[in-house]
């Protein structure tokens, strides 16, 4: 398989996720949880069909609103299986409604998603899946492998002579501690 920093350069989808994305660390609670969906709609499918559809992922899911999400009922529901945009899973569509109320409940607990995850580090990948595992539905090794790597919670996203990997360096991901 050819390695993500050398495919991904200069491709239409993959040269921008990869370049401004993929391993750096994310702040805000909506874009963990458009990650979180994301990941979870790519199982069984390429990466580059979650890139192209992921504009109509952030129509569908109120713009990765959390609250909004979470609040969602059972026509939003028929809405999202119905919607040719995304991915048409009744598993994932529950997962990630469900998964948002998980996330609002995280605010009552640790104060927030982030800081949820920033509780658990550093914790070996095995250990995050079953975290995972128990926190949220519908989150195996590889969907959690991936998610923590894209937000910069494990290591692996890009290779160290990727230019890439200096401007994550830089912004000390939660998986370099505090390397200096």
């Amino acid at each position: 398989m050819t390695d993500y920093c050398d495919a991904a350069p200069g491709h239409p989808w993959h040269g921008p996720y990869h370049d401004r994305e993929y391993g750096f660390p994310i702040e805000s609670e909506a874009g963990l949880f458009e990650l979180l969906v994301l990941e979870i709609n790519q199982a069984g499918l390429s990466w580059l069909t979650i890139l192209k559809k992921r504009e109509s992922f952030r129509a569908a899911y109120a713009g990765f609103d959390v609250d909004r999400v979470a609040a969602f009922g059972e026509a939003d529901r028929q809405r999202l299986l119905a919607d040719s945009g995304i991915v048409r899973n009744r598993l994932k569509v529950n997962a990630a409604i469900e998964n948002a109320r998980r996330i609002q409940a995280l605010r009552q607990s640790h104060g927030g998603f982030r800081a949820w995850l920033d509780a658990q580090h550093p914790l070996e990948k095995g250990a995050w899946v079953k975290l995972f595992k128990k926190q949220f539905l519908f989150t195996g090794g590889e969907i959690v492998g991936e998610f923590l790597m894209s937000s910069g919670y494990l290591p692996g996203a890009h290779r160290e002579d990727c230019p890439v990997f200096a401007e994550i360096a830089a912004l000390k991901p939660a998986w370099m501690g505090d390397r200096d």
